[in-house]
């Protein structure tokens, strides 16, 4: 399908929302592509949680682990950029024209239920935090987020409101601030992050599999290819690569710059928050950290009120971005496996099944704050789930950027794909451990 941008004397693109956007767009991270607001949600708050528990648990047992995960969710997200730009299709339209229909039916579902847990859990994070820095009511101050993340995706078109976005993107830079503030032993540190020390017990391999789940995460795999997609068609002499392949060259080393510079950006976030984690709440003999505001009030006592303001203004800014995403690429999934119109770009009146995806997936995340069920709970479980739903998708995936049918001459290279195997089997293989006795 065809999308075409909203001029500017569009409803949308008017009021003061839409004003404030038109002033930063043409910032220095105006020209940033997908990559990097894909990393940074990667680390969103229900993220923050599973690497504090990361490192208040196991010290600086888990620092390996982003080495580690650094080349695998990069090569998966540049393959899933690939799709998009290659194709024209996000990665739900993608999978409709090359699988059976229960493969769609089934990754869609998932990420539907997994998504609106996810909204839960990071809006309830944002809730819990602000309270602490304003004293305002969680629950307030949860539905203030819920409404303003909603508004500007309605509202805003999206060449502006990713502006925003990326700019928010430097909230991530708090938690390497948090290091200058404590004492970290960096000759141990070095050594934790480049020697593995794991035992295998299913303590161990369910907290690998939660940090790979929450560092590969399903909702980013659908978000990517159709960011490319909507870049694509704002362009006005955009088309996907098969079919103008004059523009593939820079296309492709654009979307391999990108791509592994925003894992990089979020892959050092993750290890920064693991950790000064490690070395405050570990070494203070807190190890059990349900929520990403738990971390940040135990910090208050252990580093003070900087380290621990740092610590809770990041969860805010990276919600900011994680909560649109979630709910973007739910509503990219179901739309394009129900052949609706859909686009960021577009006005909810040219595509009012795809906004109201969005908005039911956020208002469902909002509700579940009032109901019996306590997803902040579940918050690392959640990560293990999409880690082991993670497996089948990458294998979906390098099926898909390998076919010449879907991908034409620009399959993808053997080392992505190679990359590609090797994530699936490491998440497989902690999924197996996670069921090993302790």
């Amino acid at each position: 399908m065809s999308l075409q941008p909203d001029d500017e004397t569009s409803p949308k693109a008017g009021g003061l929302a839409s004003r404030l956007m038109q002033r930063v767009k043409d910032s220095p991270l105006a020209h940033i592509g997908p990559g990097l607001i894909t990393g940074v949600a990667d680390d969103d708050p229900s993220g923050i949680a599973t690497y504090s528990q990361a490192g208040a648990q196991f010290g600086l047992n888990m620092l390996w682990t982003m080495p580690l995960a650094y080349p695998l969710m990069s090569a998966v997200q540049s393959m899933c950029a690939r799709i998009g730009r290659v194709t024209g299709k996000g990665l739900a339209a993608n999978i409709k024209h090359a699988f059976p229909p229960f493969v769609l039916r089934f990754v869609v579902g998932l990420l539907l239920i997994a998504n609106t847990l996810n909204i839960a859990a990071d809006v309830a994070a944002m809730g819990e935090v602000s309270e602490l820095v304003t004293g305002l009511d969680r629950h307030l101050m949860t539905a203030l987020f819920v409404i303003g993340c909603l508004a500007l995706q309605v509202l805003v078109p999206y060449h502006r409101y990713v502006v925003l976005l990326k700019w928010l993107t430097l909230s991530l830079l708090a938690y390497a601030a948090v290091l200058f503030i404590v004492h970290v032993p960096w000759g141990r540190v070095a050594v934790a992050t480049f020697v593995p020390q794991f035992k295998f017990d299913g303590a161990s391999a369910a907290m690998v599999v939660a940090v790979f789940g929450t560092t590969i995460s399903p909702y980013l795999f659908f978000w990517q290819p159709s960011e490319e997609v909507e870049d694509m068609n704002r362009d006005p002499d955009g088309a996907p690569l098969i079919k103008a392949p004059h523009r593939a060259r820079a296309e492709l080393t654009r979307i391999k710059w990108d791509t592994w510079s925003g894992m990089l950006y979020s892959d050092l976030s993750a290890w920064f928050i693991i950790l000064a984690t490690a070395v405050t709440l570990h070494v203070a003999g807190v190890t059990n950290i349900d929520t990403a505001a738990k971390a940040a009030s135990a910090l208050r006592p252990l580093a003070g009120d900087f380290a621990f303001l740092l610590f809770a203004l990041g969860i805010i800014g990276v919600g900011l971005i994680g909560v649109p995403v979630l709910a973007g690429s739910a509503a990219y999934a179901v739309a394009e496996a129900m052949d609706w119109p859909f686009g960021l770009e577009q006005g909810w009146r040219q595509t009012p099944g795809f906004y109201a995806v969005i908005a039911v997936s956020m208002v469902a995340g909002l509700g579940l704050q009032y109901s019996p069920i306590n997803p902040m709970k579940a918050l690392v479980w959640s990560a293990v789930i999409n880690g082991v739903v993670a497996v089948p998708l990458i294998v979906v995936i390098i099926l898909l950027v390998s076919k010449k049918s879907v991908m034409g001459p620009y399959t993808a290279s053997r080392s992505l794909i190679v990359m590609g195997w090797i994530a699936a089997f490491v998440m497989a293989l902690a999924a197996v451990l996670m069921f090993m006795p302790s």
